[in-house]
């Protein structure tokens, strides 16, 4: 059977495995895609470095939007990043009537709407399996695998550099700078970081996990963002005192008011599987009401990993292209029609268990006005640990620990804001986020 052609446009890190696998993996693929997909045509800026990946045998050129018109070219993959070149490779293609392949997340967060609605007008498909946690084929587990579920909620550890970091930290007892340091020297975080440590890269993500659990449109502008450059190692060891690991989870629930959407370092019971996820792994947890909880983990980033997100998008493409448009799985996983109008909640109606670390002076009373204020905006305590603060141990100070039970943030917030006022207190509360993830 006549071979599909692909024009491969970004022959980077993904780029490249995504070449090497098709080639070695070829029968093995045809067999499952019921004939066989050849790269046809590459587009990258340094024509030296793509010829060095691709070898003498795909044509190259430098013009990606050359590709997206290609008359040959049946599946436009789209590898080269950003909001700018590739937004406009996407719509040409498709408005070329070229179906899209794409491992970047940034674009299908932002834009997703737009190209999803340019898509469905043209008859063609846009997969992105690829951009939401590498090699892990979450994206079609909340498509088509959990389809018969009402989704509630969603938690992914879903950036390997920021759980490096956490992970480092929590085994050495490392100050973030420091494992940040290493974790550049070890080329797992960019020179700079940003993108990664203050959660970006896994609030777009979410974004798109969250759009397909709850079919809602794509809203990453309404999304909270809390990242980890401002955590401190001793958090981190209280936290581990108290059975917990501290990781940037990615958090989607659906309420009866709306949908929470929020990034931010969390709290887990060590005892959860996800909570063992380290390294630069990623892992996502999808709670639906038929199956329970289901856990899906592997490398988020790589080569080859990701690869095989594209890949297996290559197959469903392949499989699907002669289908007709309105009987395909939707690019949200419900029809167009049917996407639903759900408000994202502002982090202040978030509800949620808390850490919360306080330095107070050790004399008599203090604990009892804390609790009462907690206690008067409707907050109550579920542990509470005392140490000697490491900072000043020698003036009578000691840092207090706190978890709660579930309370709304406003609430909280506002209890923090007179506990900070009493005399005893000295500085910033330190509150964290706590999830029990219990299914």
């Amino acid at each position: 059977m006549k071979p599909i052609q692909v024009g491969l446009c970004g022959v980077g890190t993904v780029g490249g495995g995504t070449a090497t696998v098709l080639k070695r993996n070829c029968e093995e693929i045809a067999r499952r895609a019921g004939r066989p997909i050849v790269v046809r045509i590459a587009a990258n800026r340094n024509l030296e470095r793509a010829r060095a990946v691709l070898g003498d045998s795909i044509e190259l050129i430098d013009d990606a939007l050359a590709i997206a018109r290609h008359p040959d070219v049946e599946i436009v993959v789209e590898l080269i990043g950003g909001t700018t070149i590739a937004k406009e490779l996407v719509l040409t293609a498709i408005e070329n009537g070229k179906h899209v392949v794409t491992a970047n997340k940034k674009l299908i967060a932002e834009y997703g709407n737009e190209i999803f609605a340019r898509a469905q007008e043209k008859g063609v498909m846009v997969a992105f399996e690829a951009a939401v946690a590498g090699g892990i084929p979450v994206i079609k587990a909340l498509r088509e695998g959990l389809t018969a579920n009402r989704i509630e909620w969603v938690a992914g550890i879903i950036n390997g550099t920021s759980n490096f970091i956490l992970t480092e930290m929590r085994d050495k007892g490392a100050a973030f700078a420091d494992v940040l340091a290493e974790a550049q020297r070890l080329g797992y975080a960019e020179a700079d970081p940003t993108f990664d440590i203050e959660g970006h890269d896994a609030g777009h993500k979410l974004t798109i996990m969250s759009a397909i659990a709850f079919g809602i449109p794509v809203q990453f502008d309404k999304a909270y963002l809390e990242g980890i450059s401002k955590l401190q190692a001793a958090d981190i060891k209280y936290a581990q005192e108290l059975g917990y690991r501290i990781k940037l989870l990615g958090v989607t629930r659906r309420r009866a008011e709306g949908i929470e959407l929020r990034v931010a370092p969390t709290l887990i019971p060590e005892k959860r599987l996800i909570a063992n996820v380290d390294g630069v792994m990623n892992a996502v947890l999808v709670k639906g009401d038929a199956v329970g909880a289901t856990l899906y983990y592997g490398p988020g980033a790589g080569a080859e990993p990701t690869a095989s997100s594209v890949i297996a998008d290559l197959v469903d493409i392949t499989r699907l292209a002669t289908a007709d448009p309105e009987h395909r799985v939707p690019h949200l996983a419900f029809q167009p029609s049917a996407l639903a109008d759900l408000p994202i909640l502002p982090i202040s109606e978030v509800e949620t268990c808390y850490y919360l670390r306080l330095n107070a002076l050790d004399q008599t009373g203090v604990l009892a006005s804390v609790t009462r204020i907690l206690a008067d905006q409707g907050i109550s305590v579920d542990a509470m640990l005392q140490r000697p603060s490491d900072e000043a141990s020698d003036d009578g100070r000691d840092d207090v620990v706190i978890i709660t039970h579930l309370a709304v943030e406003k609430r909280v917030d506002a209890a923090i804001a007179q506990i900070e006022a009493l005399p005893a207190i000295n500085g910033k509360i330190v509150k964290l986020r706590l999830e029990h993830l219990n299914g």
